[in-house]
């Protein structure tokens, strides 16, 4: 039996997201460090500030996959719902957390912690608080949802405070072969090759540079003798069509 898949879902909570007026930079990260850790990032969704479709999202998510992360939605203005919508998919309530309020109070100056301020504060009973050592105020984990904030900075400072409670699998592996064979052409041949070797996903993507298309060939797995044999055989593939393969170095 094979070892299994450590999955997670991260869900990116934000209109300013589906409205194009901010571009998400978070992804990228979290995709290479949870690979890192041996977690396979399966699916993202982009949700908007909404209630209903939060609590609807986290409740679905986090029954389908080991992790669940969150970004965005937990500072001071009244648009940022996220704590309190995962509070309501838990059925807890959402408390003022005492601990969450002296990290608020260490971190600004005396009379600066308003009422907007104390919102951040606002924690899911039974919740544990995910350290914020950039601008104070926490995230959280509840159950096997992870709850951080959506500034790039302050998310990645987030992200390296919890990983090591993550428990992964084997990471995942990557080896790239790049041809001026078209997929068309390569489908076949490609195909056959897929059926014999199931545990390894094989991508092809087609690209336009330095003024000519190719197409680059993306094998991935967790096993390296058997990427380094799946890799080869595309390659022999691709000299079989009267190409000339390019293999790219293993990366993880």
């Amino acid at each position: 039996m094979g070892e299994k898949t450590v999955t997670a879902c991260l869900l990116i909570v934000g209109d300013e997201i589906l409205s194009g007026r901010t571009t998400d930079a978070n992804l990228p990260f979290i995709a290479k460090r949870l690979n890192e850790l041996g977690v396979r990032l399966m699916e993202v969704r982009v949700i908007p500030d909404a209630e209903a479709r939060i609590v609807e999202t986290v409740n679905e998510t986090r029954a389908a996959f080991d992790y669940v992360f969150t970004t965005g939605g937990i500072g001071p203005t009244h648009d940022d719902i996220t704590s309190g919508s995962v509070a309501k998919a838990f059925g807890v309530k959402l408390m003022r957390n005492p601990e969450a309020v002296r990290r608020l109070e260490r971190h600004y100056p005396p009379g600066a912690l308003n009422e907007a301020r104390l919102r951040m504060a606002e924690i899911p009973e039974g919740a544990a608080l995910i350290d914020n050592p950039v601008s104070a105020a926490p995230g959280f984990r509840l159950g096997n949802v992870f709850v951080i904030a959506g500034v790039p900075r302050i998310m990645q400072a987030m992200f390296e405070g919890i990983a090591p409670l993550l428990v992964g699998g084997k990471p995942v592996l990557t080896r790239s072969v790049s041809c001026t064979v078209g997929e068309g052409t390569l489908a076949k041949g490609l195909g056959w090759i897929q059926d014999r070797y199931k545990s390894v996903d094989i991508g092809s993507y087609p690209y336009f540079r330095m003024g000519g298309f190719g197409t680059s060939l993306v094998a991935r797995g967790t096993d390296a003798a058997l990427l380094d044999k799946v890799i080869h055989e595309i390659a022999e593939l691709i000299t079989s069509l009267g190409g000339t393969p390019s293999i790219d170095a293993l990366t993880g």
